[in-house]
């Protein structure tokens, strides 16, 4: 996965601290039903494209939080292993997002 933006743990626990990191579990609602971060949106990644480019009322609608904007920094996609995370990074970037990382989640989950 060399080449795509990605956050080490240190850094995703300082922008979680400094309240910076707008996270985004790709993962099934099932597998984030079982554990995930706290704070994060669950999106699945095969939902992903068309939450992206909803209307942001639609969008607040769906979620119950404000849609993130292109600009956005520190949009972080996470699933189990980095698969789904990787290619929710990929398809933000296709879609003109600015400030977009992934991150795995290890073994156990959120």
């Amino acid at each position: 996965m060399a080449g795509e933006p990605t956050v080490s743990l240190s850094e995703l626990r300082s922008l979680l601290a400094s309240g910076r990191a707008r996270l985004i579990d790709v993962r099934s609602r099932e597998e984030a039903a079982a554990g995930t971060i706290p704070g994060a949106l669950n999106i699945p990644v095969s939902e992903l494209e068309s939450a992206l480019q909803m209307e942001p009322a639609a969008f607040k609608a769906l979620y119950s939080v404000e849609k993130p904007r292109l600009e956005e920094e520190n949009l972080i996609f996470f699933c189990q292993m980095g698969k789904r995370g990787l290619q929710a990074t990929q398809l933000a970037q296709g879609l003109g997002y600015k400030g977009y990382g992934e991150v795995w989640l290890l073994t156990g989950g959120g």
